[in-house]
């Protein structure tokens, strides 16, 4: 069989957007990228999870010009004192490489943990509704 070709998916996903750059397993060169506001002008749709597929079969095309054949990813919550679970893209965009035909290796949660820093939106007993 022919040489496995790698590259590192970085899917950096909000409630707002979602972002996807592709690079090298070194993360020095830059493959590909494609955000949401690339894909559709309503931006309410940005963050959803048929726009991620949409991203996805953008990038894929891509990296299968430039010959890769696997992605590992790397999934990214806006973390943080904010959101620290992944927005609706993050999954339907794991999905959408995976029945492009790219092969998946690691998946790996990458979302910054705070450890002290600013306090948090909200007050210290939370938003109340």
């Amino acid at each position: 069989m022919a040489e496995q070709k790698w590259a590192v998916a970085n899917i950096h996903s909000s409630f707002n957007n979602t972002l996807i750059t592709v690079t090298d397993l070194t993360g020095a060169e830059t493959i590909a990228k494609s955000s949401g506001g690339m894909v559709t002008k309503v931006a309410r749709d940005e963050g959803s999870p048929y726009i991620a597929m949409q991203i996805v079969g953008q990038i894929v095309d891509q990296l299968k010009d430039k010959g890769f054949t696997g992605v590992h990813i790397k999934i990214r919550a806006p973390g943080g004192n904010k959101q620290r679970s992944p927005g609706p893209g993050a999954q339907a965009a794991v999905r959408a490489f995976a029945r492009a035909g790219m092969r998946i290796g690691k998946i790996e949660d990458v979302t910054p943990l705070a450890h002290d820093g600013t306090m948090a939106k909200g007050g210290r007993r939370g938003r109340r509704i």
